[in-house]
């Protein structure tokens, strides 16, 4: 381990889904275990350069964490992006495919020949939203001896980027993202309203609050799945990634974002009513629909770790990604990991306990 520097800002980005990282900076656990070594926390999602913003996607900011879904920070390390897995948290979710209730599918097997609509970013480094969306419906037709040159694939094409505009902050201090952001799950919604195509994959508590708001039919939920490799997705697991900058020269700060995060996390486990509210804030959705997205155990699924289910999980997501070239090299998910900050963390905790 080299010296360790002293830290002048950290730049910190997290999906809007259930993440230890989140809850640490909506308490306010993460500025506050900083104010030591006086570094500046700073947001990326809000900075007005999209440059910066961009980072949340391609990682290129020195001295910047992240937690959230996969697929970008796999496809960062993908092109050369020096960055390390510190922990991997695997909160399953509702990944639905979804159809029209007269469409005549009411199982998989009857997606045979059906058009099933996809989005399709153009202007983006990486298009996570069709990669989540193919993982879904192979993983789905592959149970039933299906393949997805079974179906008919529809492109709704969408313009702009992800970062396009920063994230606003709500009255309760997290992000909302605009609508442009949520765009890519709109497209091919409207296709399947207005009858263009039969069938399209949504996840997480907006897709359990879309289905019930039109009266879809659930052909299946991948993320129920008892097998774990079919609930694999772009949030199963969910990465905490750092920059080798940060590691390297500021490690007892990759460390103490470890910590924070494991800390949040064990909170959530002993408040499950006070984590709805904050997941709910999180994923700019309702308790109501957090409960049914991820379940009345939410608060017991934040669990960052480098357990094998988790790494198993993300290797073989790693190999769909490449193999639909999403991705231009494969990565070798155990080189990835840093297992040292967690690993530093677990001995200081079980010390304190002694």
């Amino acid at each position: 381990m080299s010296h360790s520097e002293p830290l002048d800002v950290l730049w910190y980005t997290r999906c809007p889904v259930p993440t230890g990282l989140g809850i640490a900076v909506q308490k306010g656990w993460l500025e506050e275990s900083f104010k030591s070594q006086c570094t500046d926390i700073k947001s990326l999602r809000e900075s007005n350069d999209q440059a910066v913003r961009e980072s949340h996607f391609d990682h290129t900011l020195v001295n910047s964490v992240r937690h959230g879904g996969n697929i970008p920070a796999i496809w960062a390390r993908s092109v050369g992006r020096e960055t390390r897995v510190l922990g991997l948290s695997w909160a399953d979710e509702v990944q639905l495919i979804l159809t029209l209730p007269e469409s005549g599918i009411k199982t998989v097997k009857d997606l045979k020949g059906r058009k099933f609509g996809l989005p399709k970013w153009e202007k983006v480094q990486i298009d996570f939203s069709r990669a989540q969306a193919l993982r879904g419906l192979e993983n789905a037709l592959k149970l039933e001896g299906l393949s997805v040159a079974d179906v008919e694939l529809v492109d709704y094409v969408i313009g702009g980027t992800y970062s396009d505009e920063p994230a606003a902050k709500s009255e309760t201090g997290t992000n909302t993202f605009s609508g442009r952001r949520q765009g890519g799950r709109g497209a091919e919604l409207l296709g399947l309203l207005r009858g263009e195509v039969d069938a399209i994959f949504l996840k997480g508590a907006s897709a359990a609050h879309t289905a019930h708001q039109f009266g879809l039919h659930v052909v299946i939920d991948t993320g129920s799945h008892p097998e774990p490799l079919i609930r694999a997705n772009n949030g199963t697991p969910r990465t905490l990634t750092v920059d080798i900058n940060l590691l390297d020269k500021h490690f007892d700060s990759a460390v103490n974002i470890v910590e924070q995060v494991l800390r949040a996390e064990q909170w959530a486990w002993q408040h499950p009513d006070d984590t709805r509210r904050f997941l709910a804030r999180e994923t700019n959705s309702s308790e109501y629909w957090v409960t049914q997205a991820y379940g009345k155990d939410a608060h017991l699924r934040l669990k960052t770790d480098l357990s094998e289910t988790s790494i198993a999980g993300l290797q073989d997501f790693i190999s769909f990604l490449h193999r639909w070239n999403f991705i231009p090299n494969l990565v070798d998910a155990r080189q990835w990991i840093d297992p040292r900050p967690l690993e530093t963390v677990l001995a200081n905790i079980k010390q304190s306990a002694a």
